[in-house]
Protein backbone atom coordinates (compact mmCIF):
# COMPACT_ATOMS: atom_id res chain seq x y z
CA UNK A 1 0.00 0.00 0.00
CA UNK A 2 2.85 2.36 0.82
CA UNK A 3 4.43 1.74 -2.60
CA UNK A 4 1.13 2.52 -4.30
CA UNK A 5 0.79 5.72 -2.26
CA UNK A 6 4.36 6.73 -3.12
CA UNK A 7 3.69 6.25 -6.84
CA UNK A 8 0.42 8.17 -6.59
CA UNK A 9 2.12 11.10 -4.86
CA UNK A 10 4.87 11.19 -7.47
CA UNK A 11 2.36 11.18 -10.31
CA UNK A 12 0.39 13.92 -8.57
CA UNK A 13 3.55 16.02 -8.29
CA UNK A 14 4.26 15.51 -12.01
CA UNK A 15 0.69 16.52 -12.85
CA UNK A 16 0.97 19.70 -10.75
CA UNK A 17 4.25 20.60 -12.49
CA UNK A 18 2.57 19.94 -15.85
CA UNK A 19 -0.28 22.31 -15.00
CA UNK A 20 1.74 25.08 -13.35
CA UNK A 21 5.12 25.38 -15.05
CA UNK A 22 3.90 25.91 -18.66
CA UNK A 23 1.60 28.67 -17.41
CA UNK A 24 4.52 30.28 -15.57
CA UNK A 25 6.60 30.14 -18.77
CA UNK A 26 3.73 31.73 -20.71
CA UNK A 27 3.37 34.54 -18.18
CA UNK A 28 7.13 35.08 -18.14
CA UNK A 29 7.21 35.29 -21.93
CA UNK A 30 4.61 38.05 -21.84
CA UNK A 31 6.70 40.04 -19.37
CA UNK A 32 10.11 39.47 -20.98
CA UNK A 33 8.82 40.42 -24.43
CA UNK A 34 7.07 43.45 -22.96
CA UNK A 35 10.33 44.70 -21.45
CA UNK A 36 12.56 43.87 -24.42
CA UNK A 37 10.24 45.21 -27.13
CA UNK A 38 8.59 48.07 -25.23
CA UNK A 39 5.13 46.46 -25.24
CA UNK A 40 2.94 48.20 -22.68
CA UNK A 41 -0.18 46.02 -23.02
CA UNK A 42 0.94 43.04 -20.87
CA UNK A 43 1.88 45.46 -18.07
CA UNK A 44 -1.66 46.74 -17.32
CA UNK A 45 -4.00 43.78 -16.73
CA UNK A 46 -4.80 43.56 -13.02
CA UNK A 47 -2.70 46.51 -11.90
CA UNK A 48 0.80 45.95 -10.55
CA UNK A 49 3.06 44.80 -13.38
CA UNK A 50 0.12 43.22 -15.20
CA UNK A 51 -0.12 40.28 -12.79
CA UNK A 52 -3.52 39.22 -14.20
CA UNK A 53 -2.44 38.98 -17.84
CA UNK A 54 -2.50 35.18 -17.72
CA UNK A 55 -6.00 35.23 -16.21
CA UNK A 56 -7.16 37.66 -18.88
CA UNK A 57 -5.80 35.38 -21.62
CA UNK A 58 -7.56 32.37 -20.11
CA UNK A 59 -10.90 34.19 -19.92
CA UNK A 60 -10.46 35.40 -23.50
CA UNK A 61 -9.86 31.88 -24.85
CA UNK A 62 -12.75 30.45 -22.82
CA UNK A 63 -15.18 33.03 -24.23
CA UNK A 64 -14.27 32.49 -27.87
CA UNK A 65 -16.59 30.37 -30.01
CA UNK A 66 -15.43 26.83 -30.79
CA UNK A 67 -15.55 26.63 -34.59
CA UNK A 68 -14.94 23.56 -36.74
CA UNK A 69 -14.66 24.21 -40.51
CA UNK A 70 -17.44 22.62 -42.55
CA UNK A 71 -15.01 20.66 -44.73
CA UNK A 72 -12.75 19.54 -41.88
CA UNK A 73 -12.23 15.96 -40.76
CA UNK A 74 -14.05 16.64 -37.50
CA UNK A 75 -12.72 13.74 -35.45
CA UNK A 76 -9.05 14.34 -36.29
CA UNK A 77 -9.50 18.11 -36.03
CA UNK A 78 -10.82 17.78 -32.47
CA UNK A 79 -8.25 15.17 -31.42
CA UNK A 80 -5.15 17.06 -32.64
CA UNK A 81 -4.77 19.44 -29.62
CA UNK A 82 -4.75 16.49 -27.20
CA UNK A 83 -2.20 14.60 -29.32
CA UNK A 84 0.03 17.70 -29.26
CA UNK A 85 -0.25 18.21 -25.48
CA UNK A 86 -0.43 14.84 -23.71
CA UNK A 87 2.99 13.44 -24.79
CA UNK A 88 4.71 16.14 -22.75
CA UNK A 89 2.86 14.96 -19.63
CA UNK A 90 4.16 11.43 -20.25
CA UNK A 91 7.71 12.74 -20.74
CA UNK A 92 7.63 14.63 -17.43
CA UNK A 93 6.87 11.35 -15.67
CA UNK A 94 10.34 10.06 -16.62
CA UNK A 95 12.46 13.20 -16.03
CA UNK A 96 14.35 13.09 -12.69
CA UNK A 97 14.01 16.32 -10.75
CA UNK A 98 16.10 15.48 -7.68
CA UNK A 99 18.11 12.72 -6.00
CA UNK A 100 16.59 9.78 -4.20
CA UNK A 101 13.97 8.92 -6.80
CA UNK A 102 12.38 12.36 -7.15
CA UNK A 103 10.78 11.33 -10.41
CA UNK A 104 7.48 9.86 -11.49
CA UNK A 105 8.95 6.61 -12.78
CA UNK A 106 12.56 5.45 -13.20
CA UNK A 107 13.06 3.78 -16.58
CA UNK A 108 16.14 1.76 -17.56
CA UNK A 109 15.93 3.18 -21.09
CA UNK A 110 14.49 6.53 -20.07
CA UNK A 111 16.37 8.53 -22.68
CA UNK A 112 14.82 6.44 -25.47
CA UNK A 113 11.38 6.83 -23.92
CA UNK A 114 11.44 10.61 -23.62
CA UNK A 115 12.82 11.19 -27.12
CA UNK A 116 10.32 8.80 -28.70
CA UNK A 117 7.34 10.34 -26.90
CA UNK A 118 8.44 13.90 -27.68
CA UNK A 119 8.36 12.97 -31.36
CA UNK A 120 4.71 11.93 -30.99
CA UNK A 121 3.75 15.45 -29.91
CA UNK A 122 4.67 16.82 -33.34
CA UNK A 123 1.97 14.60 -34.85
CA UNK A 124 -0.62 16.95 -33.36
CA UNK A 125 0.52 19.68 -35.77
CA UNK A 126 0.45 17.26 -38.70
CA UNK A 127 -3.07 16.14 -37.79
CA UNK A 128 -4.24 19.75 -37.42
CA UNK A 129 -2.80 20.75 -40.78
CA UNK A 130 -4.33 17.78 -42.60
CA UNK A 131 -7.76 17.91 -40.96
CA UNK A 132 -8.43 21.66 -41.24
CA UNK A 133 -9.46 21.67 -44.93
CA UNK A 134 -7.33 24.79 -45.39
CA UNK A 135 -4.42 25.10 -47.82
CA UNK A 136 -2.46 27.34 -45.47
CA UNK A 137 -2.92 24.80 -42.66
CA UNK A 138 -1.80 21.99 -44.96
CA UNK A 139 1.33 23.94 -45.89
CA UNK A 140 2.05 24.46 -42.19
CA UNK A 141 1.64 20.73 -41.56
CA UNK A 142 4.01 19.86 -44.40
CA UNK A 143 6.58 22.30 -43.06
CA UNK A 144 6.22 20.65 -39.66
CA UNK A 145 6.90 17.24 -41.23
CA UNK A 146 10.00 18.53 -43.02
CA UNK A 147 11.24 20.13 -39.82
CA UNK A 148 10.69 16.93 -37.83
CA UNK A 149 12.64 14.86 -40.35
CA UNK A 150 15.51 17.33 -40.38
CA UNK A 151 15.95 17.86 -36.63
CA UNK A 152 15.05 14.52 -35.07
CA UNK A 153 18.37 13.00 -36.14
CA UNK A 154 20.77 15.58 -34.63
CA UNK A 155 18.75 15.54 -31.41
CA UNK A 156 19.07 11.76 -31.13
CA UNK A 157 22.78 11.83 -31.96
CA UNK A 158 23.48 14.49 -29.33
CA UNK A 159 21.59 12.48 -26.69
CA UNK A 160 23.48 9.35 -27.74
CA UNK A 161 26.77 11.12 -27.06
CA UNK A 162 25.97 11.88 -23.42
CA UNK A 163 24.54 8.36 -22.96
CA UNK A 164 27.88 6.99 -24.19
CA UNK A 165 29.73 9.20 -21.72
CA UNK A 166 27.59 8.02 -18.79
CA UNK A 167 27.46 4.39 -19.88
CA UNK A 168 23.71 4.17 -19.24
CA UNK A 169 20.36 5.00 -20.87
CA UNK A 170 18.72 5.81 -17.54
CA UNK A 171 18.18 9.53 -16.94
CA UNK A 172 18.89 9.33 -13.17
CA UNK A 173 21.96 7.23 -14.04
CA UNK A 174 23.22 9.93 -16.40
CA UNK A 175 22.86 12.56 -13.68
CA UNK A 176 24.62 10.35 -11.12
CA UNK A 177 27.53 9.78 -13.54
CA UNK A 178 27.87 13.51 -14.29
CA UNK A 179 31.12 15.37 -13.59
CA UNK A 180 31.56 19.09 -14.12
CA UNK A 181 34.36 18.59 -16.62
CA UNK A 182 31.65 17.10 -18.84
CA UNK A 183 30.34 20.62 -19.52
CA UNK A 184 33.16 21.55 -21.93
CA UNK A 185 33.43 17.93 -23.10
CA UNK A 186 29.74 17.66 -24.06
CA UNK A 187 29.20 21.35 -24.85
CA UNK A 188 28.79 20.84 -28.60
CA UNK A 189 26.33 18.01 -28.03
CA UNK A 190 24.34 20.15 -25.61
CA UNK A 191 24.10 23.02 -28.09
CA UNK A 192 23.03 20.65 -30.86
CA UNK A 193 20.41 19.03 -28.62
CA UNK A 194 18.98 22.37 -27.47
CA UNK A 195 18.91 23.86 -30.98
CA UNK A 196 17.26 20.78 -32.49
CA UNK A 197 14.72 20.80 -29.65
CA UNK A 198 13.82 24.41 -30.41
CA UNK A 199 13.26 23.46 -34.04
CA UNK A 200 11.01 20.54 -33.08
CA UNK A 201 8.96 22.87 -30.88
CA UNK A 202 8.70 25.30 -33.82
CA UNK A 203 10.03 28.11 -31.66
CA UNK A 204 11.65 31.20 -33.23
CA UNK A 205 13.88 31.40 -35.16
CA UNK A 206 12.60 27.98 -36.35
CA UNK A 207 8.90 28.92 -36.55
CA UNK A 208 8.40 28.48 -40.31
CA UNK A 209 5.39 26.14 -39.81
CA UNK A 210 3.47 28.99 -38.14
CA UNK A 211 4.88 31.90 -40.15
CA UNK A 212 2.08 34.49 -39.86
CA UNK A 213 3.48 36.65 -42.65
CA UNK A 214 3.37 33.72 -45.11
CA UNK A 215 0.75 31.14 -44.11
CA UNK A 216 -1.39 33.01 -41.52
CA UNK A 217 -0.70 30.65 -38.58
CA UNK A 218 0.03 27.41 -40.35
CA UNK A 219 -1.59 24.25 -39.01
CA UNK A 220 -3.42 26.20 -36.29
CA UNK A 221 -5.13 28.76 -38.57
CA UNK A 222 -8.62 27.26 -38.19
CA UNK A 223 -8.44 26.69 -34.42
CA UNK A 224 -10.28 28.93 -31.98
CA UNK A 225 -11.02 29.17 -28.29
CA UNK A 226 -9.81 26.50 -25.92
CA UNK A 227 -8.56 24.20 -28.69
CA UNK A 228 -6.14 26.92 -29.79
CA UNK A 229 -5.19 27.49 -26.15
CA UNK A 230 -4.27 23.79 -25.85
CA UNK A 231 -1.79 24.17 -28.72
CA UNK A 232 -0.23 27.16 -26.94
CA UNK A 233 -0.10 25.17 -23.70
CA UNK A 234 1.59 22.32 -25.58
CA UNK A 235 4.24 24.75 -26.82
CA UNK A 236 5.00 26.01 -23.31
CA UNK A 237 4.94 22.46 -21.92
CA UNK A 238 7.43 21.54 -24.65
CA UNK A 239 9.70 24.37 -23.50
CA UNK A 240 9.60 23.03 -19.93
CA UNK A 241 10.38 19.50 -21.11
CA UNK A 242 13.21 20.57 -23.44
CA UNK A 243 14.88 22.77 -20.82
CA UNK A 244 14.51 20.14 -18.08
CA UNK A 245 15.97 17.46 -20.36
CA UNK A 246 18.88 19.69 -21.34
CA UNK A 247 19.65 20.42 -17.68
CA UNK A 248 19.48 16.71 -16.80
CA UNK A 249 21.55 15.46 -19.75
CA UNK A 250 24.17 18.16 -20.12
CA UNK A 251 24.18 20.35 -16.97
CA UNK A 252 24.16 17.82 -14.17
CA UNK A 253 20.50 18.03 -13.14
CA UNK A 254 20.36 18.33 -9.34
CA UNK A 255 24.16 18.67 -8.99
CA UNK A 256 25.28 22.17 -8.08
CA UNK A 257 28.56 23.83 -9.14
CA UNK A 258 31.73 23.04 -7.15
CA UNK A 259 30.04 20.21 -5.29
CA UNK A 260 27.28 22.41 -3.84
CA UNK A 261 24.55 19.77 -4.13
CA UNK A 262 22.65 20.78 -1.00
CA UNK A 263 19.78 22.43 -2.90
CA UNK A 264 18.95 19.16 -4.65
CA UNK A 265 15.92 19.47 -6.93
CA UNK A 266 16.08 23.28 -6.72
CA UNK A 267 19.20 23.16 -8.88
CA UNK A 268 17.24 21.33 -11.59
CA UNK A 269 14.45 23.89 -11.48
CA UNK A 270 16.93 26.80 -11.53
CA UNK A 271 18.76 25.44 -14.58
CA UNK A 272 15.44 24.77 -16.30
CA UNK A 273 14.27 28.33 -15.61
CA UNK A 274 17.50 29.86 -16.96
CA UNK A 275 17.27 27.82 -20.16
CA UNK A 276 13.59 28.74 -20.55
CA UNK A 277 14.54 32.42 -20.27
CA UNK A 278 17.05 31.80 -23.07
CA UNK A 279 14.27 30.32 -25.24
CA UNK A 280 12.19 33.47 -24.75
CA UNK A 281 15.21 35.69 -25.39
CA UNK A 282 15.84 33.94 -28.71
CA UNK A 283 12.26 34.63 -29.78
CA UNK A 284 12.69 38.34 -29.15
CA UNK A 285 16.16 38.61 -30.66
CA UNK A 286 16.45 36.56 -33.86
CA UNK A 287 14.40 36.76 -37.07
CA UNK A 288 12.77 33.73 -38.65
CA UNK A 289 14.91 31.59 -40.95
CA UNK A 290 13.89 30.67 -44.48
CA UNK A 291 12.87 27.07 -45.13
CA UNK A 292 16.05 26.35 -47.11
CA UNK A 293 18.16 27.88 -44.34
CA UNK A 294 16.44 25.67 -41.79
CA UNK A 295 17.28 22.51 -43.73
CA UNK A 296 20.85 23.70 -44.29
CA UNK A 297 21.41 24.32 -40.56
CA UNK A 298 20.36 20.77 -39.76
CA UNK A 299 22.02 18.73 -42.50
CA UNK A 300 25.23 20.71 -42.96
CA UNK A 301 25.85 22.02 -39.42
CA UNK A 302 24.07 20.20 -36.61
CA UNK A 303 24.36 16.61 -37.86
CA UNK A 304 28.14 16.85 -38.61
CA UNK A 305 28.68 18.49 -35.21
CA UNK A 306 26.69 15.74 -33.47
CA UNK A 307 28.67 13.02 -35.26
CA UNK A 308 31.91 14.76 -34.34
CA UNK A 309 30.77 14.91 -30.70
CA UNK A 310 30.11 11.15 -30.73
CA UNK A 311 33.59 10.53 -32.16
CA UNK A 312 35.21 12.72 -29.49
CA UNK A 313 33.19 11.01 -26.77
CA UNK A 314 34.31 7.60 -27.99
CA UNK A 315 37.97 8.62 -28.03
CA UNK A 316 37.79 10.12 -24.52
CA UNK A 317 36.02 7.03 -23.17
CA UNK A 318 38.74 4.77 -24.62
CA UNK A 319 41.53 6.94 -23.21
CA UNK A 320 40.15 7.21 -19.67
CA UNK A 321 38.98 3.59 -19.43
Amino acid sequence: MSDALDIALRLLAVFVVFLVFPLVIGQTEHKVMAHMQGRLGPMYAGGFHGWAQLVADGVKFAQKEDIVPAGADRRIFQLAPAVALLPYLLVLVAIPIGPGGAVGQVLDAGIFFVLAVMGVGVLGSLMAGWASANKFSLLGGLRTAAQLLAYELPMLLAAASVAMAAGTLSLPGIVEAFHWWWVPWQLVGGLVFFTAGLAELQRPPFDMPVADSEIIFGAYTEYTGLRFALFLLAEYAGIVVLCALTSVLFLGGWHGPFGADGLGWLWTLLKTAILAFGVIWLRVTYPRLREDQLQKVSWTVLIPLALAQIAVTGVVKVVIS
